[in-house]
């Protein structure tokens, strides 16, 4: 069931949206080689619990549930990496990060995705490419649309490229739980699914990799690879739509609230 929230309820995840805006800010500020991806979480974690809320991720799932409160997701790895005391960071690697906290019963879920030093032309394409898909698929999300409207603006700018295009992994409704109804997928056609209405929220989350489509988990349970080793990149943002354009979450506020 989709869930309409009302303007209250949207004030609390938008409240949850901005600790994950700081919380990125700050990890940001540590990306450098050495680092751990076990200590980025560790820095996450403290300020999510020191703002008040709770980590989504952690404990989240049965496949072994998730043990950590961020995915660190490295060079090939799509979404879901573990974070790890052994895996240090190294110049040239490309770091996605995925982020989720619950503040008084609501979530905010958002990532991002970053460069150890100065990126390669073609890596800075592709995590420029990946933010501007899903920026058309936050502005296809607007009342009247349909799901396959906000698929359909995403894929186009996948193709432009020639980039490949995650398929199993998709965005979803968000709410009093991080996982809702509907599924959004990063891909579709046109003037298809379910229309939008003013009040829903979604996460909507590209990931577009270097060179095809293909994924495969690996034997953690959790972590998501390209089958051919190419470069990855996501990006997410919590969204509400509205009877105008849609409202961002979980980028920074204007207002600072």
């Amino acid at each position: 069931m989709v869930t309409i929230k009302r303007p209250d309820e949207i004030a609390r995840m938008r409240q949850a949206g901005q600790i994950l805006v700081d919380i990125l800010d700050a990890l940001k500020g540590q990306l450098r080689p050495g680092i751990t991806s076990a200590d980025l979480d560790a820095i996450a974690e403290r300020m999510i619990r020191d703002a008040g809320a709770i980590p989504s991720f952690k404990g989240y799932g049965s496949r072994p549930p998730f043990p950590a409160s961020i995915c660190v997701s490295i060079n090939d790895e799509v979404v879901h990496g573990i974070p790890s005391r052994v895996r240090h960071l190294f110049e040239g690697d490309v770091v996605s990060i995925d982020i989720g906290c619950i503040l008084a019963g609501w979530h905010a879920d958002c990532a991002r995705t970053w460069a150890i030093g100065t990126p390669s032309r073609k890596v800075q394409e592709l995590m420029d490419a990946t933010r501007r898909g899903m920026e058309a698929g936050i502005a296809a999300a607007i009342p009247g649309n349909r799901l396959g409207d906000v698929g359909a603006a995403i894929e186009a700018v996948a193709h432009e490229r020639g980039y490949g295009i995650v398929r199993p992994f998709v965005g979803h409704g968000i709410g009093t739980a991080m996982h809702e109804e509907p599924s959004v997928p990063n891909y579709g056609r046109r003037g298809t699914g379910m229309r939008i209405e003013a009040g829903m929220c979604f996460a909507i989350e590209p990931m577009f990799n270097l060179g095809g489509d293909g994924v495969a988990l690996m034997d953690d349970g959790w972590t998501v690879v390209t089958t051919d080793g190419s470069l990855s990149a996501h990006f997410e943002n919590t969204i509400a739509t509205t009877t105008d354009a849609p409202e961002i979450l979980t980028e920074r506020s204007l207002s600072g609230s």
